[in-house]
């Protein structure tokens, strides 16, 4: 047999191998991009006239937090209960926020407009505000640049990204059947100002998360905040009581007796 005309037999040969491993493949990613069948996203709604939104990072000694479990030991010193705590955004090695980050008023990274590559980097990323009254908004970097906080007074913020949905609008970068799932978490601010927390429970790519966001959740704005491990949620009322190592932290907070 000619080596050309064996090589071509050889081809068709392997061709049903290969239709099967590219089966396999797309059969994997689909199960990747898979959220859970009965609970998709575990949700935390941060009610306005009960709770508050704080940010843990560094106590006044220099020393990080780190884990929920050190955060809720200082909410209860305080004489305060921790409802729930995630990670509040991505950082870098050796858990310094990438971005800006805003505790009890004090900037402690400034805000971050370089251009770079990774989620956080994805224009137009944001930030979280939360004033000195309680009240929260998501806002992009360029708008928290020009003075556009959000909030009289800012004691609270830390910048992730990209931006999920701004003023209704999903991000111009996400498209719908993307196979880039992973686990995610994010928080979104309704029109009325109540902050909401999510995790999906499961892999789910940007649009579908950004859309749950904003049609299911009812947030016109709302931010990216990690993906992947570690990403994890403490939130005991909605059976999840995860903890890791992180750099700042979300906690929502209440008092003791109510």
């Amino acid at each position: 047999m000619a080596p050309r005309r064996a090589a071509l037999v050889a081809l068709l040969a392997l061709a049903p191998v290969l239709a099967g491993c590219r089966a396999l493949a797309q059969a994997v990613e689909n199960q990747a991009c898979a959220l859970d069948a009965e609970t998709p996203y575990t949700v935390v709604r941060v009610d306005p006239e009960r709770e508050w939104v704080r940010l843990y990072w560094r106590r006044d000694d220099g020393t990080d937090y780190r884990t929920f479990a050190a955060v809720r030991e200082a909410v209860d010193r305080e004489g305060l209960v921790m409802v729930a705590a995630t990670n509040a955004g991505i950082y870098e090695p050796g858990y310094v926020p990438t971005g800006l980050y805003v505790e009890e008023g004090e900037v402690l990274v400034p805000l971050n407009t370089a251009d770079g590559r990774g989620n956080f980097f994805l224009k137009p990323n944001g930030v979280l505000v939360v004033g000195d009254d309680g009240r929260a908004a998501v806002v992009s970097t360029e708008d928290y640049a020009a003075g556009r906080v959000g909030v009289e007074r800012v004691a609270y913020a830390t910048q992730s990204g990209p931006l999920l949905v701004e003023g209704g609008r999903l991000h111009p970068a996400f498209g719908p059947g993307s196979t880039s799932c992973r686990t995610r978490t994010g928080v979104g601010v309704t029109a009325d100002g109540q902050v909401v927390l999510a995790i999906s429970n499961g892999a789910v790519n940007l649009y579908d998360f950004a859309r749950h966001f904003r049609d299911v959740l009812g947030t016109p704005d709302a931010l990216y905040l990690d993906g992947g491990y570690p990403t994890r949620l403490w939130a005991p009322r909605q059976g999840r009581q995860e903890d890791g190592a992180f750099a700042g932290i979300i906690a929502v907070v209440r008092d003791l007796v109510q």
